[in-house]
Protein backbone atom coordinates (compact mmCIF):
# COMPACT_ATOMS: atom_id res chain seq x y z
CA UNK A 1 0.00 0.00 0.00
CA UNK A 2 1.59 3.40 -0.94
CA UNK A 3 0.61 6.64 1.46
CA UNK A 4 -1.07 9.24 0.03
CA UNK A 5 0.54 12.35 -0.54
CA UNK A 6 -0.73 15.78 0.59
CA UNK A 7 0.53 19.05 -0.55
CA UNK A 8 -0.80 22.47 1.28
CA UNK A 9 -1.04 25.75 -0.18
CA UNK A 10 -2.27 29.17 1.29
CA UNK A 11 -3.00 29.39 5.42
CA UNK A 12 -2.76 27.87 8.13
CA UNK A 13 -6.06 26.79 8.28
CA UNK A 14 -5.65 24.44 5.28
CA UNK A 15 -2.67 23.17 7.01
CA UNK A 16 -4.49 22.12 9.76
CA UNK A 17 -7.10 20.80 7.43
CA UNK A 18 -4.91 18.76 5.49
CA UNK A 19 -4.04 17.03 9.12
CA UNK A 20 -7.72 16.28 8.97
CA UNK A 21 -7.93 15.12 5.76
CA UNK A 22 -4.34 12.65 6.38
CA UNK A 23 -6.48 10.86 9.25
CA UNK A 24 -9.67 10.59 7.36
CA UNK A 25 -8.39 9.67 4.51
CA UNK A 26 -6.35 7.01 6.76
CA UNK A 27 -9.67 5.70 8.22
CA UNK A 28 -10.87 4.97 4.79
CA UNK A 29 -7.69 3.59 3.19
CA UNK A 30 -7.11 5.21 0.93
CA UNK A 31 -4.23 4.10 -1.40
CA UNK A 32 -2.26 5.58 -4.44
CA UNK A 33 -3.16 9.25 -4.01
CA UNK A 34 -2.18 12.63 -4.08
CA UNK A 35 -3.87 15.61 -2.55
CA UNK A 36 -3.57 19.30 -3.40
CA UNK A 37 -4.98 21.50 -0.98
CA UNK A 38 -5.23 24.87 -2.81
CA UNK A 39 -5.75 28.77 -1.97
CA UNK A 40 -7.46 31.09 -3.92
CA UNK A 41 -6.44 34.43 -2.22
CA UNK A 42 -5.08 35.47 -4.86
CA UNK A 43 -4.96 34.42 -8.95
CA UNK A 44 -1.18 34.10 -8.09
CA UNK A 45 -2.28 31.56 -5.81
CA UNK A 46 -4.52 29.95 -8.31
CA UNK A 47 -1.61 29.92 -10.77
CA UNK A 48 0.89 28.34 -8.21
CA UNK A 49 -2.01 25.48 -7.59
CA UNK A 50 -2.02 24.08 -11.10
CA UNK A 51 1.73 24.60 -10.92
CA UNK A 52 2.03 22.30 -8.26
CA UNK A 53 -0.70 19.63 -9.66
CA UNK A 54 1.14 19.38 -12.55
CA UNK A 55 4.50 18.67 -11.14
CA UNK A 56 2.44 16.07 -9.06
CA UNK A 57 1.33 14.21 -11.54
CA UNK A 58 4.82 14.12 -13.23
CA UNK A 59 6.19 12.24 -10.25
CA UNK A 60 2.98 10.22 -9.58
CA UNK A 61 2.20 8.94 -12.68
CA UNK A 62 -0.47 6.20 -11.66
CA UNK A 63 -1.61 7.71 -8.43
CA UNK A 64 -5.30 9.12 -8.40
CA UNK A 65 -4.85 13.18 -8.19
CA UNK A 66 -7.79 14.80 -5.84
CA UNK A 67 -7.80 18.47 -5.73
CA UNK A 68 -9.27 20.28 -3.30
CA UNK A 69 -9.26 23.79 -1.17
CA UNK A 70 -10.64 27.77 -1.93
CA UNK A 71 -9.67 27.13 -4.98
CA UNK A 72 -11.27 24.09 -6.14
CA UNK A 73 -14.32 25.26 -4.48
CA UNK A 74 -14.26 28.84 -6.25
CA UNK A 75 -13.59 27.14 -9.55
CA UNK A 76 -14.31 23.59 -10.18
CA UNK A 77 -15.02 23.72 -13.29
CA UNK A 78 -11.08 24.98 -13.93
CA UNK A 79 -9.27 22.44 -11.78
CA UNK A 80 -11.38 19.28 -13.43
CA UNK A 81 -10.99 20.66 -17.25
CA UNK A 82 -6.92 19.84 -16.34
CA UNK A 83 -6.17 16.64 -17.63
CA UNK A 84 -3.81 15.74 -14.63
CA UNK A 85 -6.69 15.99 -12.28
CA UNK A 86 -9.01 12.79 -11.38
CA UNK A 87 -11.18 14.29 -8.45
CA UNK A 88 -12.46 17.56 -7.36
CA UNK A 89 -13.50 18.22 -4.26
CA UNK A 90 -14.98 21.13 -2.51
CA UNK A 91 -14.25 22.44 1.30
CA UNK A 92 -17.34 20.87 3.29
CA UNK A 93 -17.02 17.76 1.31
CA UNK A 94 -13.06 17.56 1.92
CA UNK A 95 -13.78 17.25 5.71
CA UNK A 96 -16.45 14.69 5.37
CA UNK A 97 -15.59 11.13 6.22
CA UNK A 98 -18.02 9.40 3.69
CA UNK A 99 -16.04 11.65 0.72
CA UNK A 100 -12.37 9.52 1.89
CA UNK A 101 -14.87 6.57 1.86
CA UNK A 102 -15.81 6.67 -1.40
CA UNK A 103 -12.08 7.07 -2.55
CA UNK A 104 -11.25 3.56 -1.04
CA UNK A 105 -9.37 1.36 -3.71
CA UNK A 106 -12.39 -0.72 -4.09
CA UNK A 107 -14.50 1.98 -4.96
CA UNK A 108 -12.47 4.66 -7.42
CA UNK A 109 -14.26 5.23 -10.07
CA UNK A 110 -18.15 5.17 -8.24
CA UNK A 111 -18.22 8.52 -7.11
CA UNK A 112 -18.84 11.68 -9.06
CA UNK A 113 -15.21 13.67 -10.51
CA UNK A 114 -16.28 17.08 -8.84
CA UNK A 115 -18.29 16.66 -5.11
CA UNK A 116 -18.49 20.14 -5.02
CA UNK A 117 -22.10 21.83 -3.71
CA UNK A 118 -22.81 25.52 -2.37
CA UNK A 119 -21.05 26.09 0.63
CA UNK A 120 -23.52 29.05 1.21
CA UNK A 121 -26.14 26.91 2.43
CA UNK A 122 -23.31 25.27 4.96
CA UNK A 123 -24.73 26.50 8.53
CA UNK A 124 -21.86 24.67 10.77
CA UNK A 125 -18.47 23.96 11.52
CA UNK A 126 -16.97 21.25 12.87
CA UNK A 127 -14.34 20.87 15.34
CA UNK A 128 -12.13 18.77 14.06
CA UNK A 129 -9.84 16.42 16.89
CA UNK A 130 -6.55 17.45 15.52
CA UNK A 131 -3.73 16.35 18.40
CA UNK A 132 -1.82 19.28 16.43
CA UNK A 133 0.61 19.28 13.87
CA UNK A 134 3.92 21.50 13.21
CA UNK A 135 5.82 20.89 16.19
CA UNK A 136 5.28 18.85 19.74
CA UNK A 137 5.16 21.84 21.36
CA UNK A 138 1.72 24.29 19.26
CA UNK A 139 -1.40 23.01 18.78
CA UNK A 140 -3.94 24.70 16.60
CA UNK A 141 -7.88 24.68 17.53
CA UNK A 142 -9.85 25.34 14.56
CA UNK A 143 -12.62 27.48 16.56
CA UNK A 144 -14.22 29.38 13.25
CA UNK A 145 -14.53 28.87 9.55
CA UNK A 146 -16.01 31.28 6.94
CA UNK A 147 -16.71 34.92 6.55
CA UNK A 148 -19.87 37.33 6.33
CA UNK A 149 -18.01 40.36 5.39
CA UNK A 150 -17.43 40.91 1.04
CA UNK A 151 -14.10 42.67 0.75
CA UNK A 152 -13.72 43.98 -2.61
CA UNK A 153 -10.65 42.44 -3.23
CA UNK A 154 -11.55 38.83 -1.85
CA UNK A 155 -12.75 36.10 -2.72
CA UNK A 156 -12.47 33.66 0.02
CA UNK A 157 -16.17 34.23 1.47
CA UNK A 158 -17.31 32.33 -1.87
CA UNK A 159 -14.32 29.48 -0.75
CA UNK A 160 -15.65 29.24 2.50
CA UNK A 161 -18.76 30.06 3.08
CA UNK A 162 -20.38 32.08 5.54
CA UNK A 163 -19.26 32.79 9.24
CA UNK A 164 -19.29 29.42 11.65
CA UNK A 165 -18.28 28.52 15.01
CA UNK A 166 -17.19 25.60 16.94
CA UNK A 167 -19.32 25.82 20.55
CA UNK A 168 -17.25 26.93 23.33
CA UNK A 169 -18.05 23.84 25.08
CA UNK A 170 -16.30 21.47 22.44
CA UNK A 171 -13.49 23.92 21.70
CA UNK A 172 -12.78 23.80 25.93
CA UNK A 173 -12.87 20.15 25.59
CA UNK A 174 -10.72 19.59 22.52
CA UNK A 175 -8.16 22.03 24.41
CA UNK A 176 -7.96 19.58 27.56
CA UNK A 177 -7.45 16.39 25.43
CA UNK A 178 -4.61 18.83 23.90
CA UNK A 179 -3.22 19.78 27.59
CA UNK A 180 -3.33 16.03 28.63
CA UNK A 181 -1.03 14.92 25.56
CA UNK A 182 1.29 17.64 26.92
CA UNK A 183 1.15 20.47 24.67
CA UNK A 184 2.33 24.05 26.63
CA UNK A 185 0.62 26.21 24.01
CA UNK A 186 -2.74 26.71 21.77
CA UNK A 187 -3.25 28.54 18.91
CA UNK A 188 -7.28 29.79 17.89
CA UNK A 189 -7.41 29.89 14.45
CA UNK A 190 -10.27 30.97 11.92
CA UNK A 191 -11.01 32.17 8.77
CA UNK A 192 -12.79 35.75 10.80
CA UNK A 193 -11.65 34.73 13.95
CA UNK A 194 -13.20 37.47 16.03
CA UNK A 195 -16.70 36.67 13.80
CA UNK A 196 -16.47 33.55 16.53
CA UNK A 197 -19.89 33.42 18.46
CA UNK A 198 -21.93 35.65 16.12
CA UNK A 199 -24.24 32.35 14.62
CA UNK A 200 -24.35 30.62 18.40
CA UNK A 201 -27.11 30.71 20.94
CA UNK A 202 -26.93 34.06 22.90
CA UNK A 203 -24.41 35.27 20.47
CA UNK A 204 -21.10 35.46 22.69
CA UNK A 205 -17.97 37.19 21.44
CA UNK A 206 -14.21 35.60 20.99
CA UNK A 207 -13.17 37.31 24.48
CA UNK A 208 -15.94 35.31 26.00
CA UNK A 209 -14.34 32.04 24.61
CA UNK A 210 -10.44 33.00 25.49
CA UNK A 211 -11.64 34.02 29.27
CA UNK A 212 -13.47 30.66 29.47
CA UNK A 213 -10.37 28.67 27.97
CA UNK A 214 -9.00 30.25 30.33
CA UNK A 215 -11.09 29.87 33.28
CA UNK A 216 -12.04 25.97 32.51
CA UNK A 217 -7.90 24.83 31.26
CA UNK A 218 -6.28 26.07 34.37
CA UNK A 219 -3.40 23.89 33.15
CA UNK A 220 -2.88 25.19 29.91
CA UNK A 221 0.26 27.67 29.91
CA UNK A 222 -0.13 29.28 26.72
CA UNK A 223 -3.04 30.74 24.70
CA UNK A 224 -2.30 32.30 21.65
CA UNK A 225 -4.87 33.96 18.69
CA UNK A 226 -3.90 34.28 15.23
CA UNK A 227 -5.38 36.72 12.80
CA UNK A 228 -8.35 39.56 14.02
CA UNK A 229 -9.92 41.76 12.46
CA UNK A 230 -9.26 44.91 15.63
CA UNK A 231 -12.31 46.70 15.16
CA UNK A 232 -14.16 44.17 16.18
CA UNK A 233 -12.42 43.19 19.52
CA UNK A 234 -14.93 42.90 22.47
CA UNK A 235 -14.45 44.45 25.78
CA UNK A 236 -13.70 40.94 27.57
CA UNK A 237 -11.00 40.09 24.97
CA UNK A 238 -9.28 43.91 26.05
CA UNK A 239 -9.60 42.16 29.66
CA UNK A 240 -8.10 39.22 29.33
CA UNK A 241 -5.14 40.94 27.43
CA UNK A 242 -5.13 43.63 29.90
CA UNK A 243 -5.16 40.73 32.79
CA UNK A 244 -4.38 37.27 31.28
CA UNK A 245 -0.83 36.55 31.68
CA UNK A 246 -1.42 32.67 29.80
CA UNK A 247 -3.26 34.87 26.39
CA UNK A 248 0.62 35.40 24.86
CA UNK A 249 1.18 39.53 23.70
CA UNK A 250 1.15 38.68 20.52
CA UNK A 251 -1.65 39.71 17.97
CA UNK A 252 -2.10 39.43 14.33
CA UNK A 253 -3.68 42.19 12.76
CA UNK A 254 -6.11 42.40 9.54
CA UNK A 255 -5.46 46.01 8.59
CA UNK A 256 -4.98 45.88 4.74
CA UNK A 257 -3.63 49.32 4.30
CA UNK A 258 -3.24 52.82 5.66
CA UNK A 259 -5.50 55.02 3.71
CA UNK A 260 -9.15 55.71 4.56
CA UNK A 261 -9.99 56.44 1.10
CA UNK A 262 -8.14 52.90 0.01
CA UNK A 263 -10.15 51.37 3.12
CA UNK A 264 -13.50 52.47 1.98
CA UNK A 265 -12.92 51.20 -1.36
CA UNK A 266 -11.91 47.87 -0.04
CA UNK A 267 -14.84 47.86 1.99
CA UNK A 268 -13.08 47.27 5.30
CA UNK A 269 -15.11 48.09 8.60
CA UNK A 270 -12.51 50.30 10.26
CA UNK A 271 -10.72 53.56 9.56
CA UNK A 272 -7.17 54.04 10.18
CA UNK A 273 -7.50 56.00 13.12
CA UNK A 274 -9.48 52.99 14.50
CA UNK A 275 -6.75 50.58 14.05
CA UNK A 276 -3.95 52.97 15.58
CA UNK A 277 -6.60 53.33 18.81
CA UNK A 278 -6.64 49.93 19.19
CA UNK A 279 -3.00 48.96 19.10
CA UNK A 280 -2.15 51.72 21.35
CA UNK A 281 -5.30 50.99 23.82
CA UNK A 282 -3.55 47.31 23.75
CA UNK A 283 0.11 48.56 24.83
CA UNK A 284 -1.26 50.60 27.24
CA UNK A 285 -3.01 47.28 28.77
CA UNK A 286 -0.16 45.04 27.75
CA UNK A 287 3.14 47.15 27.38
CA UNK A 288 4.77 43.67 25.85
CA UNK A 289 2.14 43.35 23.24
CA UNK A 290 3.81 42.96 19.19
CA UNK A 291 1.82 42.92 16.23
CA UNK A 292 1.86 41.87 12.89
CA UNK A 293 -0.34 42.97 10.37
CA UNK A 294 -1.45 42.10 6.54
CA UNK A 295 -0.94 45.25 4.49
CA UNK A 296 -1.40 45.13 0.51
CA UNK A 297 0.55 47.23 -2.04
CA UNK A 298 -0.93 48.97 -4.52
CA UNK A 299 -4.79 48.20 -4.28
CA UNK A 300 -6.65 49.64 -7.12
CA UNK A 301 -6.68 53.69 -7.41
CA UNK A 302 -3.92 53.73 -5.07
CA UNK A 303 -1.91 57.05 -5.36
CA UNK A 304 1.49 57.56 -3.98
CA UNK A 305 0.51 59.65 -1.25
CA UNK A 306 -2.19 56.87 -0.43
CA UNK A 307 0.75 54.28 -0.14
CA UNK A 308 3.07 56.84 2.12
CA UNK A 309 -0.14 56.31 4.98
CA UNK A 310 0.39 52.85 4.69
CA UNK A 311 4.53 53.07 5.43
CA UNK A 312 3.51 55.41 8.46
CA UNK A 313 1.19 53.38 9.62
CA UNK A 314 4.28 50.70 10.37
CA UNK A 315 5.37 53.25 13.13
CA UNK A 316 1.40 54.64 14.15
CA UNK A 317 0.40 50.86 14.72
CA UNK A 318 3.56 49.66 16.52
CA UNK A 319 3.83 46.77 13.88
CA UNK A 320 6.76 44.62 13.99
CA UNK A 321 5.71 41.31 11.70
CA UNK A 322 4.57 42.56 8.35
CA UNK A 323 2.84 40.41 5.69
CA UNK A 324 3.16 42.21 2.28
CA UNK A 325 0.68 41.57 -0.29
CA UNK A 326 1.45 43.02 -3.76
CA UNK A 327 -1.87 43.47 -5.33
CA UNK A 328 -2.95 41.17 -7.82
CA UNK A 329 -6.66 41.04 -9.53
CA UNK A 330 -8.68 38.00 -8.48
CA UNK A 331 -11.21 38.07 -10.86
CA UNK A 332 -14.73 38.23 -9.69
CA UNK A 333 -13.81 40.16 -7.17
CA UNK A 334 -15.21 43.83 -7.62
CA UNK A 335 -11.42 45.48 -7.08
CA UNK A 336 -10.62 43.23 -10.70
CA UNK A 337 -13.40 46.14 -12.31
CA UNK A 338 -11.60 48.98 -10.61
CA UNK A 339 -8.73 51.23 -11.82
CA UNK A 340 -5.38 49.56 -11.49
CA UNK A 341 -2.00 50.42 -10.62
CA UNK A 342 1.04 49.97 -12.86
CA UNK A 343 2.43 46.61 -12.36
CA UNK A 344 5.97 48.50 -11.55
CA UNK A 345 4.62 50.51 -8.95
CA UNK A 346 2.86 48.13 -7.43
CA UNK A 347 5.82 45.42 -6.83
CA UNK A 348 8.49 49.13 -6.23
CA UNK A 349 5.75 50.05 -2.64
CA UNK A 350 5.77 45.99 -1.54
CA UNK A 351 9.46 46.28 -1.76
CA UNK A 352 9.52 49.46 0.83
CA UNK A 353 6.63 48.26 2.73
CA UNK A 354 8.77 45.10 2.98
CA UNK A 355 12.17 47.09 3.95
CA UNK A 356 10.19 49.04 6.23
CA UNK A 357 8.78 46.31 7.94
CA UNK A 358 12.89 44.92 8.40
CA UNK A 359 13.16 48.47 9.96
CA UNK A 360 10.19 47.18 12.45
CA UNK A 361 11.96 43.83 13.02
CA UNK A 362 15.57 45.26 13.89
CA UNK A 363 14.34 47.51 16.29
CA UNK A 364 11.99 44.87 17.91
CA UNK A 365 15.09 42.74 18.36
CA UNK A 366 17.43 45.22 19.50
CA UNK A 367 14.84 45.85 22.46
CA UNK A 368 15.62 42.17 24.06
CA UNK A 369 19.00 42.16 24.28
CA UNK A 370 19.26 41.72 28.38
CA UNK A 371 15.63 40.86 28.88
CA UNK A 372 14.52 37.17 30.26
CA UNK A 373 12.30 35.36 28.33
CA UNK A 374 10.05 32.26 28.50
CA UNK A 375 10.71 30.44 25.46
CA UNK A 376 8.66 27.52 24.13
CA UNK A 377 10.92 25.26 22.36
CA UNK A 378 9.84 24.22 18.46
CA UNK A 379 13.28 21.90 18.24
CA UNK A 380 16.50 21.25 20.26
CA UNK A 381 17.90 24.70 19.20
CA UNK A 382 15.05 27.08 18.48
CA UNK A 383 12.28 28.21 20.12
CA UNK A 384 9.68 31.11 20.50
CA UNK A 385 8.92 33.80 23.05
CA UNK A 386 5.89 35.09 23.87
CA UNK A 387 5.96 37.71 21.05
CA UNK A 388 6.55 34.50 18.60
CA UNK A 389 10.04 36.26 18.35
CA UNK A 390 12.56 32.92 17.41
CA UNK A 391 15.24 32.60 19.75
CA UNK A 392 18.18 29.91 18.24
CA UNK A 393 20.37 28.09 21.29
CA UNK A 394 23.91 26.39 20.75
CA UNK A 395 22.98 23.79 23.14
CA UNK A 396 20.30 21.20 23.34
CA UNK A 397 17.04 22.50 24.86
CA UNK A 398 14.07 19.90 26.16
CA UNK A 399 11.61 19.84 23.25
CA UNK A 400 8.18 21.20 23.44
CA UNK A 401 9.36 22.59 26.50
CA UNK A 402 9.28 26.17 27.76
CA UNK A 403 12.79 27.55 28.73
CA UNK A 404 14.00 30.74 30.36
CA UNK A 405 17.20 32.41 28.84
CA UNK A 406 18.45 36.19 28.58
CA UNK A 407 18.74 37.03 25.24
CA UNK A 408 22.27 38.10 24.12
CA UNK A 409 22.65 38.69 20.64
CA UNK A 410 20.82 38.98 17.40
CA UNK A 411 21.37 36.58 14.46
CA UNK A 412 19.70 37.99 11.55
CA UNK A 413 15.96 37.78 12.62
CA UNK A 414 16.23 35.60 15.14
CA UNK A 415 17.48 36.32 18.99
CA UNK A 416 20.11 33.93 20.45
CA UNK A 417 20.94 33.54 24.07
Amino acid sequence: MKAPVFSTLGCRLNAYETEAMKELAAQAGVDNAVVVNTCAVTSEAVRKAKQEIRKLRRENPDATLIVTGCAAQVEPETFAGMPEVSRVIGNTEKMQPETWAGMAPNLIGTTEPVQVDDIMSVTETAGHLIDGFGTRSRAYVQVQNGCDHRCTFCIIPFGRGNSRSVPAGVVVDQIKRLVDKGYNEVVLTGVDLTSWGADLPAQPKLGDLVMRILKLVPDLPRLRISSIDSIEVDENLMQAIATEPRLMPHLHLSLQHGDDLILKRMKRRHLRDDAIRFAEDAIKLRPDMTFGADIIAGFPTETEAHFENSLKLVDDCHLTWLHVFPYSVRPGTPAARMPQVNGKAIKERAARLRAKGEEAVATHLAAQIGKTHHILMENPRMGRTAQFTEVTFDTDQPESQIVTAVIRGINGQQLTV
